[in-house]
């Protein structure tokens, strides 16, 4: 393929005016520190002008039901080809979606099945989970139901009249508590008057002191009629009889809570519910999600579940060694299955199994799984695009991820990776450097070339690629103060495992994925310890609305400073309240639900993506409104707040100091280019981490946990972070730290070395020690590859 995808003049987000060309069927691997627009480039431009170009080939009646993505800011671009955006986001797909559905090995097993099976179950829908045919009656092929755990619900210590029922709906007063608190027994019109019935129970008797037929009926009873009073708001007395089939709590609980589907829940109820109901494997199939016609067929001895609740790699073993591949009925069946599980094997996720839930795998297990779908396609001259493809990954495999790269460039694709390893910078056929900085100090293209020549370039990117670190000195290395034990650990792929975490060091954990390291460390070693903090890649928010501005808690005291210089309610200043866009509701954008398709999200049109009324954006404090505000980065806030704090205008002196001493931190773990305003949820997992590790910098004697914090960093960042580690330690804190990133490993006081292999084959500590003797003596994968980066 000749020719080049050539950009003019692009501007989305903080591009400035980038004009650049991309070689047609090659490898460009975009880098540059975070925040400096690769991102902005590579999605919000390319891919983004590509799809909407791409839509717009339809006719209207199919247009209608596509997404509608808005033109990226550019001048001008040529040569567009057709882009498959291969990124981070979670899979999901349901509680249904499996690696097996997803990657459409299970269809083909079924078939094999439907043809070979012993007994028969019937055609390929009778060995699906998704299908009435296939699926268990029980749990309606989840594997899962979802039980009340009656421990939770009750306080045995309490008794009605003093909330003995603790889910919200039968709070004490509420119509649900009425029926158990208040209720008679009714036994018609010819009965006892509600006066003279007996109550059901004593509202005022703990339920521990219940007695065995007390709490069965309390729990479980039905099949009679109950009658209790119908009191006026407000009033004494009562106005009428309410009458009612009498309900138990746990088959009314199941009905109005469970039943429905928890998922199917309003936010609010969702989480009640789920404080009090526990996910346990389906009793009917044993979680094989298959009815018993389905599990009960069988090949050459083994069961459709049987083989996919194996690990990847057994189950290739075992499909091109069975007597069915070479079956003519079955061999077609066998050598399409076995051609992608051999591909997911080449990017290292053979631990996997075809059972595991989608919504369980991490961004970068997910995104190997979307990749390993393309080269069996027959489609060419396409651009395949990848968000940091590498996350996640041991250098191992990304010696793996290199080769299905190249394979998809060499059927004739261009290939488009937004990435900041090494590794894979170095498989590039072409080069583009973004920068020179971040944020505002970013949006320019400070390189464009060879690998051979970025190595000889002077940007950040080119000094860093070509310079290799060492060891750290063993003068540098700091001694333990103590040690935190983990004993006996057998959680997951843990097999028995016991080991010492030094204190008052940087300890980190290394192995390839999948070989037990995040288990070890953020559950094991964080159950041992449970005053330790778990510094992960999860949310960083309580919601989606949540920015760096309401997380640091800067924006209340913003808000009052406005209230106070124009005589208003600081909620006029909010996004989440009086001063909210009526049109997005304080989103700045409109989400369109596609139903089958991921859902789009477009700026609004009335706010212009500012999230208030237009009356708020009228007020101003020396010179700002708050839409202003929150679109300034975290650095150019603190000059903003420096200023601000010498100005005679400032309508409160005390706010200037807060606000720079809660954004100082972030600035320090590298996010000074985040605007305030920047939803949280928006953010990669390495830049949630380090919002949270901002809160920590000045702890002292804690023990602190990270699981890859270098997720999304650009080798110069990297060297920021372990200044930070070395910052924490030296005031007297542990650190533990689940890496993969070579120059972590290098600067560790101690090592913990996880393996050998990943899922049945790890599990064990195959090393500890400190880096140089990992070099030294280990022999370990991590030990090779640390040996290779030293030259």
């Amino acid at each position: 393929m000749r020719g080049e995808i050539v950009v003019r003049e692009g501007w989305e987000n903080n591009l400035r005016g980038v004009t650049l060309r991309v070689p047609l069927g090659r490898l460009t691997v975009v880098t540059g520190v975070s925040g400096s627009g690769k991102s902005s480039l590579v999605f919000g431009t390319v891919a983004a002008e590509s799809q909407r170009q791409l839509n717009e080939v339809f006719p209207w009646f199919v247009r209608n039901r596509l997404p509608r993505y808005e033109r990226p800011k550019f001048a001008a671009m040529e040569n567009l080809t057709p882009a498959i955006v291969v990124d981070q986001r979670p899979v999901g797909g349901g509680a249904r979606s499996t690696v097996g559905t997803m990657t459409e090995v299970n269809p083909v097993l079924r078939v094999l099945f439907s043809r070979c099976g012993r007994p028969s179950a019937g055609g390929s829908n009778r060995y699906s989970f998704n299908d009435p045919e296939g699926m268990c009656p029980e749990c309606q092929g989840l594997g899962r139901t979802a039980r009340l755990d009656v421990t939770r619900l009750l306080d045995e210590s309490r008794s009605l009249n003093e909330g003995a029922i603790l889910h919200p709906a039968f709070a004490v007063g509420t119509n649900y508590w009425k029926r158990y608190a208040e209720a008679r027994r009714y036994e018609g019109a010819d009965g006892p008057r509600w006066e003279d019935a007996a109550p059901l129970f004593d509202p005022d008797k703990p339920l521990r002191a219940y007695t065995p037929a007390e709490r069965e009926l309390l729990l479980h009873g039905e099949g009679f009629r109950t009658q209790r009073p119908h009191r006026p708001a407000g009033g004494e007395g009562f106005e009428s009889i309410a009458v009612n089939d009498y309900e138990g709590l746990v088959p009314r609980f199941t009905r109005r809570f469970i039943t429905p589907g928890v998922e199917s829940l309003s936010e609010r109820d969702r989480k009640h519910a789920e404080r009090f109901v526990s996910d346990v494997e389906c009793p009917g199939c044993e979680g094989t999600r298959l009815n018993e016609r389905a599990r009960a067929s069988r090949i050459e001895g083994r069961t459709l579940p049987e083989l996919c609740g194996w690990e990847i790699r057994e189950l290739v073993e075992w499909l091109a060694g069975a007597r069915v591949a070479r079956d003519p009925v079955g061999g077609p069946a066998v050598a399409a299955a076995l051609a992608v599980l051999r591909r997911i094997d080449a990017v290292g996720l053979g631990y996997l199994s075809l059972d595991r839930p989608t919504r369980t795998l991490s961004g970068g297990e997910g995104q190997r799984l979307k990749t390993v779908r393309h080269p069996g396609s027959s489609l060419t001259g396409m651009t395949y695009v990848f968000d940091e493809p590498s996350v996640g990954l041991h250098a191992r495999d990304v010696e793996r991820l290199g080769g299905l790269l190249r394979a998809l460039r060499d059927k004739g694709n261009t290939v488009l990776v937004v990435e900041h390893a090494r590794e894979v910078i170095a498989l590039a056929d072409h080069v583009i450097d973004m920068g020179p900085g971040a944020g505002g100090d970013g949006g320019e293209v400070v390189f464009e070339g060879t690998v051979e020549e970025l190595a000889a370039s002077g940007t950040v990117t080119g000094e860093r690629f070509r310079s290799r670190t060492g060891l750290k000195p063993a003068a540098r290395r700091r001694p333990p103060t103590g040690k935190l034990a983990v004993r006996n650990a057998s959680l997951h792929n843990l097999r028995n495992v016991s080991v010492d975490f030094p204190t008052g060091v940087l300890t980190v954990v290394t192995g390839v994925a999948g070989s037990g390291k995040s288990t070890l460390v953020t559950r094991m070693l964080a159950a041992a310890c449970p005053w330790a903090a778990v510094l992960d890649q999860s949310a960083a928010g309580i919601s989606s609305r949540s920015t760096p501005a309401t997380y640091t808690d800067i924006w209340d005291p913003v808000r009052r400073m406005y209230a106070r210089a124009h005589g208003t309610e600081p909620g006029l200043y909010s996004f989440n309240s009086a001063g909210a866009c009526p049109e997005c509701r304080g989103r700045g954008t409109i989400t369109t639900d596609m139903a089958f398709m991921d859902p789009v999200t477009t700026v609004c049109e009335a706010c212009e993506g500012r999230r208030f009324r237009e009356e708020v954006l009228g007020h101003r404090v020396v010179g700002r409104n708050v839409a202003e505000l929150l679109a300034m980065t975290v650095d150019e806030a603190l000059d903003h707040f420096a200023a601000l704090a010498a100005d005679p205008e400032c309508p409160d002196r005390t706010v200037p100091p807060l606000v720079l001493s809660r954004l100082a931190p972030l600035r320090e773990v590298g996010l000074g280019y985040l605007t305030l305003g920047r939803s949280l949820s928006e953010l990669s997992g390495g830049e949630r981490q380090r919002v949270k590790l901002a809160h920590r910098l000045d702890e002292s004697g804690a023990v602190l946990l990270f699981d890859e914090p270098t997720t999304g960093l650009h080798m110069a960042d990297v060297t920021r972070l372990l200044a930070l580690f070395d910052r924490l330690v030296d005031a007297g804190n542990t650190v533990v730290v689940v890496e993969h990133d070579l120059d972590v490993v290098k600067h560790a006081d101690h090592v913990i070395d996880i393996g050998p292999e990943a899922g049945a084959h790890g599990g064990r500590v195959v090393f500890t020690g400190t880096p140089e003797e990992m070099a030294r003596t280990a022999q370990t994968h991590t030990a090779e590859y640390l040996r290779r980066s030293l030259g």
